[in-house]
């Protein structure tokens, strides 16, 4: 009995891994929130808590790369790069870094993000770096000529004097660059960056919920601004709130999704602003984590409904975005 349960156990694995296969080596014709998503290589996307940025034409996506079997001792920030945000060609790891300063076993480097300086020319890649206990809650800087790296580690500090553990990213329509960072237990701040992007020039605010995962995006003259409860890998119900400007005021916080749903699996980590000759199509942009294999972990990419003040993600279905005109099409089956 035991062998013939072995023998069920192993062939239902086998079907799960060519299944995935298959499902990897389909052409990508659509977003397909929560699935894995191939890139031009029929890899599944490896840019955990990532960020995205456009430069001229083509838009590079930096995240945590957490491919399986990676060496413990590194840790590896990865790009890719796309015209369409649908179809996506790895360049590599844009960083790879050893323990940069002497943080111990089990170091942190999470949630990357880039901005591109056009007075210096640098490409300055922004992270969380933390000892394993959290304690360290600094930003950590590296700085790359091209877009696809190699990084090279700069230095690390606490952004303003504060605590910063996750962290997020806001470029305004003027071009102006923000760092959003969680300062427990205070809230998530917001300010804005140095004329050379390497430090912070100035406090917009105190945004005064205990959220991390910090997006914000400049929509029709409001600001709204998207937050995660603290609650580790489990997923929770995300809320926004808006503004008139960075400093404020922020109204209350309200559910961007049905409360029971924990944001449909996801937690926030950016959102992507597409405008077209026609519509501007505003992209939640969300991790599905999944902490004991977290090479299966894979995103939640859906346009929301967004204008006079109101956020709402609607329940994630395949969807399509033409990147001309900027309008999006959620299917129905």
């Amino acid at each position: 009995m035991k062998l013939q349960q072995l023998l069920t156990a192993l062939f239902s694995s086998v079907l799960l891994v060519i299944g995935a296969t298959a499902a990897l080596a389909q052409p990508v014709m659509a977003f397909h929130p929560g699935e894995l998503w191939p890139d031009a290589d029929g890899n599944h996307i490896q840019a955990h808590g990532g960020g995205i940025i456009k430069i001229k034409n083509t838009y590079y996506w930096y995240g945590e790369q957490r491919t399986r079997g990676l060496d413990t001792s590194f840790r590896y920030v990865s790009c890719y790069a796309s015209t369409d945000l649908l179809h996506w060609k790895f360049q590599g790891n844009a960083l790879q870094a050893a323990d940069p300063e002497n943080l111990g076993y089990g170091w942190i480097l999470e949630r990357p993000k880039v901005y591109y300086n056009e007075k210096t020319g640098k490409y300055v890649m922004y992270f969380h770096l933390d000892n394993r206990s959290y304690k360290v809650a600094r930003v950590g800087i590296a700085v790359s000529d091209r877009p696809t790296g190699p990084f090279k580690y700069v230095k690390s500090f606490r952004p303003l004097d504060h605590e910063s553990r996750d962290i997020g990213q806001f470029i305004d329509d003027d071009g102006a660059a923000y760092l959003v960072f969680e300062d427990r237990p205070y809230g998530f701040r917001i300010a804005k960056l140095s004329a050379d992007y390497m430090s912070l020039e100035k406090e917009m605010c105190l945004v005064k919920e205990h959220m991390e995962g910090g997006a914000i995006v400049h929509y029709d003259g409001l600001y709204y601004a998207i937050g995660s409860a603290l609650t580790g890998w489990r997923a929770n119900p995300n809320k926004y709130a808006t503004a008139p400007s960075l400093e404020g005021p922020w109204s209350d916080f309200k559910d961007i999704a049905p409360p029971q749903a924990n944001t449909y699996g996801a937690q926030s980590t950016m959102m992507i602003k597409v405008t077209g000759k026609k519509k501007t199509t505003i992209i939640f942009m969300g991790d599905i984590w999944k902490p004991r294999t977290q090479w299966e972990s894979t995103y939640l990419w859906m346009p929301v409904e967004i204008g006079e003040g109101k956020l709402w993600v609607p329940e994630p279905k395949p969807w399509t975005l033409d990147m001309e005109t900027g309008e999006n099409e959620i299917k129905k089956n």
